[in-house]
C-alpha cells in the first residue's frame, strides 16, 4: 500500500492545484496550448490511477488484473510523454527543424509503446509477471525509459535555447518548463536502477507543481494586469469620447449647447412625436436687440461680451431647461417638466426685466415662446416657427419702447 499511497497523494495534489484547468468547460477550450496541457494533465492523472491500482493489485496478488493494469500503465506513460512534447512545442511557439524533430519523436515514441504493449501480450518485451505476481522488466522497458529520459532532456534543452533567444518577459515561465523536464529526466535516470520505486510519480508531482506555480499562476497574474490595463485604456477612451462629444455639442463662446445639439434634440423629439409618445414641452426663442450697432460702434469684442451676458441672463431665468446658442445672437430653450409648468411666470419675469433694460439702456433680449400641441403639431419646427414669430413681435415692441 506504500506504493499506492504515493500515487494517490500525487493524484490528489494534481487535481487540487489544477482543478481550474482540468474542469474548464469545453466551450472555452479554444487555446491549442491549453488543450495540450490539459491532455497532458489527464495523461498524468491516468498514469497515477494505474500506479495506484498496481500497488493494490500487487498486494492482493491479482496477477491477471495486474498484467492488464501494467499494460495500461505503459500507455498512460506514453501519452504523458507525447502530450508533454507537443505542449512544450506549442507553448514555446516552436518552429524550425528542432521543434519538428521533437514533435515527430513524440509521435514515434507513442507509436513504439503502443506496438510494444501489443506485442508484450504475446511475447514479453516490456515486462512479465511470474507465478507469484512479481514484476520483471525486459530490455524494451529499459530502452523506452532511456528514450523518455532523452526526450525530457531534449525538451529541457529546447526550452533553454528559446530562453537564450527570447527578449520578452516570459523567461521565468520558460525556465520552469526547462526545469520540469530536467527534474523528470533526473528521476527517470534513478528509476532505471530502481524500477519498483515510485520515482516517476514523484517526478510528475514535482513537475506539475513547478508548471502550475511558475507558468500558469504567472500567466494569470500577467493576464490580470493586462486586463486591468485594457480596462483603464477603455475607461480613458470612453472619457475622451464623452469629452469629444461634449465638445462637439458645446458652444465655444458661451459654454451652452450649440446648434448641432439643438438639431439632434429636435430629431429625437420628432421621433417621439411620430410615435405618439411626446406629451408636453415648449420652445422659447431669443434674439439680442441692436447687436450690429454695438459691434459697429464699440467693436466685436464688446459685442461678444454682450452675447455672453445675454446667455447668462437666459440661463439664470431658465435654470431647469437646456439652453442652446443656435446663431450669432440667437438662442433657444426647450422647456420641460419644472420650467414648462411655470413657463408663463418665467416668461413674464423675463419680459419685465427686458422692458426695464430697454427703458434704462441696458442689454435687451427679445423672447417668444410656443407650446407643443399634441394632435396638431407634427414636428418641432412648427413649434419653433410659432415661437420665432412671437420673438419678432416682441423685438418690435421693445424697440418701440422709449428709453428714459
Amino acid at each position: 500500500m506504500y506504493y499506492s499511497s504515493v500515487g494517490l497523494l500525487a493524484a490528489l495534489v494534481l487535481v487540487i492545484i489544477n482543478q481550474d484547468v482540468l474542469l474548464q468547460r469545453k466551450d472555452r477550450q479554444s487555446n491549442r496550448t491549453m488543450r495540450l496541457y490539459r491532455n497532458f494533465l489527464y495523461s498524468v492523472l491516468a498514469y497515477y490511477l494505474t500506479d495506484i491500482l498496481w500497488g493494490i493489485l500487487d498486494d492482493n496478488h491479482l496477477i491477471r488484473l495486474l498484467f492488464i493494469d501494467t499494460t495500461a500503465y505503459y500507455m498512460a506513460m506514453a501519452f504523458g510523454v507525447f502530450f508533454w512534447t507537443q505542449y512544450v512545442i506549442a507553448y514555446l511557439d516552436g518552429k524550425g527543424f528542432f521543434a519538428k524533430l521533437l514533435s515527430y519523436t513524440g509521435f514515434a515514441f507513442l507509436a513504439a509503446v503502443a506496438l510494444a504493449d501489443m506485442v508484450n501480450v504475446f511475447c514479453p518485451v516490456l515486462f512479465w509477471l511470474d507465478a507469484q505476481g512479481a514484476y520483471h522488466a525486459c530490455p524494451a522497458r529499459h530502452i523506452l525509459l532511456i528514450v523518455q529520459i532523452l526526450l525530457f532532456l531534449l525538451t529541457s534543452a529546447y526550452a533553454f535555447s528559446v530562453i537564450a533567444r527570447s527578449k520578452n518577459h516570459a523567461g521565468k515561465r520558460y525556465r520552469a518548463i526547462a526545469l520540469c523536464a530536467l527534474a523528470m529526466a533526473l528521476l527517470l535516470t534513478i528509476q532505471l536502477g530502481y524500477p519498483l520505486l515510485p520515482l516517476y510519480s514523484a517526478g510528475y508531482l514535482l513537475g506539475t507543481c513547478l508548471l502550475h506555480t511558475f507558468v500558469f499562476v504567472d500567466e494569470k497574474e500577467a493576464y490580470q494586469k493586462e486586463l486591468e490595463r485594457s480596462i483603464e485604456r477603455e475607461k480613458r477612451q470612453r472619457e475622451d469620447l464623452i469629452s469629444a462629444q461634449k465638445l462637439a455639442h458645446t458652444d465655444a463662446m458661451t459654454g451652452v449647447k450649440n446648434k448641432l445639439a439643438f438639431s439632434e434634440l429636435q430629431a429625437r423629439k420628432d421621433q417621439r412625436i411620430e410615435e405618439g409618445k411626446e406629451t408636453e414641452f415648449a420652445i422659447a426663442v431669443f434674439d439680442l436687440n441692436d447687436l450690429k450697432a454695438i459691434n459697429d460702434r464699440l467693436g466685436h469684442e464688446v459685442g461678444d461680451q454682450h452675447i455672453i451676458n445675454a446667455c447668462r441672463m437666459i440661463c439664470d431665468s431658465f435654470k431647469h431647461s437646456p439652453v442652446f446658442r443656435i446663431g450669432g445672437d440667437e438662442f433657444a430653450v426647450f422647456l420641460e417638466n419644472t420650467d414648462y409648468w411655470v413657463r408663463e411666470r418665467i416668461m413674464h419675469q423675463f419680459d419685465t426685466r427686458m422692458e426695464e433694460n430697454a427703458a434704462t439702456g441696458g442689454l435687451v433680449i427679445a423672447a417668444g415662446i410656443s407650446d407643443f400641441v399634441k394632435g396638431k403639431d407634427t414636428s418641432c419646427i412648427e413649434v419653433f416657427e410659432r415661437a420665432d414669430q412671437q420673438m419678432y413681435l416682441r423685438k418690435r415692441e421693445l424697440k418701440a419702447q422709449p428709453a428714459t
